[in-house]
């Protein structure tokens, strides 16, 4: 049977049953026993074989495959002939939270959405259940367990109570120690993704403290386990959902560590185009697809792209780039400052950026902190690191990287990304007509423009208040127009959100060349129903706060003359746009 390069497998049993096409990454299991940390924490982008070596992991270790060593033979992990004693060995609990998110649900045959706390424990609940129904054969033993501990085994379903939950994992590892006599290994894959949910839909903080207990009696109060194995995109900072787990050995992207078991070398890349026929092609796939980084290992490569490669008959695609919706990166885009708005510029003009990096992600500071969202997009992979400050011994400021678009896939999907703000039928000239429209005062074709925009592009997600930010619409308001002005940049300075008078504006245009243009103040306003009637009272009222809270001060502190400031207000209900 010849080697398929099929997508889709994330199951190293299946892999090799079907003759997948597959890179030996089994020496990751050596590495990992070795080192013989407590708990790992993994963190890799998405697509990069996290949820293939879990599987991997599993079918080594556990004893439902005591009698597969045929899984193993010929393999790096085989040639220790130590760890060949611990092939199926220990009893696994394998849990993914990769289910626990908004998306299509086959079993249900719907779209759900997991857009509060209660949806999301729900979620949760399920997988730990189903968990423990892989598992119900044990409490036959009469011998073993008694009509309290089958109870509590039955009490583990979907609409458990919250301390069960916290508690589940821990209490199965220590019945499966009694029924097997060893400590149970537990791997958890994805275990970020609710994270992100729960950011995306404003219950941060709620699921933070569900999430806390869950892994306090999971990862460190449980005496049944052996070891543990986390992996995510994202290191989530310690001092949320992992403040009080001292055991835990965090391995990111940019660490040595592991760097050669997740992602395919280059080395192994060319061979297996090589091998399929394709070797003509090395020099293009290194163009499009190498770049990724871990630790000292450079010319790293998605897997998924490169099967999807050869799978395609040596296609260029954006394959791994489009394998999710990025709206949480469109959105980080969309409602960024200034600052945000010129650095994805550059970056897509091939410039490199430099900015502070902090691999503990605080989803709650995404909101108005820049650096947290480079850090985002370093450990998702849509950034990869050019170079870094020295280490200053007792440095106590964050350490400088620069930073580049990782390949010209990436470059491919954000270029993509960015044309789609603007609708097929409005991009290219049409928003050179609005900038033009703005400085000729043609307030006519501004509204023109924005309401056919709002119309065909701004979607019913974008513009929808969410409970993550109490001023969502004016902020993706806000940071769209000021993407509209970053074109203008060698002509104005633009700021935004910054402190003029007795408040802070929204948008500032102040011109290199005062004689030449006038400056613009830009404030934003959604329609508020309880206060106002129409549009018009909207910017009536953005006019009034421009006034009152003396937004021109900075301006005429500048020189310029009242006659020179152009003030608009910007008043949005849904998908109706007003300016005046």
């Amino acid at each position: 049977m010849s080697v398929k390069h099929a997508l889709g497998y994330q199951n190293y049993e299946a892999m090799m049953k079907n003759q997948i096409f597959y890179i030996d990454k089994t020496n990751f299991i050596r590495e990992w026993w070795d080192y013989a940390d407590m708990v790992t924490l993994i963190t890799r982008p998405r697509r990069f074989g996290k949820t293939l070596n879990m599987s991997t992991v599993e079918c080594f270790f556990s004893n439902k495959y005591n009698d597969r060593s045929d899984l193993f033979e010929g393999k790096k992990v085989w040639e220790d002939k130590g760890l060949r004693e611990l092939q199926g060995a220990y009893p696994v609990i394998s849990m993914s939270f990769a289910g626990a998110k908004s998306g299509y649900n086959k079993e249900m045959g719907s779209e759900i959405r997991l857009d509060s706390i209660g949806a999301m424990k729900i979620a949760v609940k399920k997988i730990i259940a189903s968990i423990y129904r892989s598992f119900k054969e044990i409490m036959k033993s009469e011998q073993l367990f008694d009509d309290d501990d089958r109870e509590y085994f039955a009490s583990v379903k979907k609409d458990m109570a919250d301390e069960t939950a916290a508690t589940a994992i821990s209490m199965l590892s220590m019945y499966l120690e009694k029924y097997y006599g060893k400590k149970a290994i537990i791997l958890l894959d994805e275990y970020d993704t609710p994270m992100q949910e729960a950011w995306i839909y404003g219950y941060w903080e709620e699921a933070s403290a569900f999430f806390k207990n869950f892994f306090v009696n999971t990862f460190k109060e449980n005496e049944g386990m052996e070891r543990g194995l986390i992996t995510g995109i994202t290191r989530i900072s310690k001092e949320s959902i992992f403040s009080e787990l001292n055991n835990l050995k965090v391995v990111t992207t940019t660490s040595d560590k592991y760097a050669s078991c997740f992602g395919f070398a280059e080395e192994e890349v060319f061979q297996a185009l090589e091998d399929s026929g394709f070797g003509a092609h090395k020099e293009g796939v290194k163009k499009w697809y190498d770049g990724f980084t871990f630790g000292k290992y450079t010319d790293i490569y998605n897997p998924w792209s490169i099967t999807s490669f050869m799978e395609n008959n040596a296609e260029y695609e954006a394959y791994w780039a489009n394998t999710s919706s990025n709206n949480l990166v469109s959105t980080l885009i969309q409602t960024g400052d200034a600052e945000v708005k010129k650095a994805v510029g550059d970056l897509l003009d091939g410039k490199n950026i430099v900015a502070p990096i902090d691999e503990q992600i605080v989803f709650n500071q995404l909101n108005g902190n820049t650096n947290a969202i480079w850090s985002l997009f370093l450990a998702s992979g849509y950034l990869k690191i050019i170079d870094r400050e020295p280490l200053v011994e007792n440095r106590a400021d964050s350490i400088n990287y620069t930073l580049a678009l990782t390949n010209r896939e990436v470059l491919f999907m954000f270029r993509n990304m960015v044309k789609g703000w603007f609708g097929v039928d409005v991009a290219g000239s049409a928003y050179n007509d609005f900038v033009k429209a703005m400085l000729l005062d043609d307030v006519d074709y501004m509204n023109e423009f924005m309401n056919e925009i709002a119309l065909n592009s701004f979607s019913s997600f974008d513009i929808t208040k969410s409970a993550a930010e109490n001023d969502h619409p004016e902020r993706f308001y806000h940071g769209f127009v000021l993407g509209l002005m970053v074109g203008l940049q060698d002509r104005f300075e633009i700021t935004s959100n910054r402190e003029s008078g007795f408040g802070r504006y929204d948008i500032m245009l102040k011109p290199y060349n005062k004689e030449k243009d006038a400056a613009y103040i830009f404030e934003f306003k959604v329609f508020r129903p309880s206060k106002e009637m129409t549009l018009e009272d909207t910017i009536a009222s953005a006019h009034a706060q421009i006034e009152d809270k003396q937004y021109e001060a900075a301006l005429v502190a500048a020189g310029f003359l009242p006659e020179k400031i152009k003030k608009y207000g910007f008043a949005f209900q849904g998908k109706r746009c007003l300016i005046g």
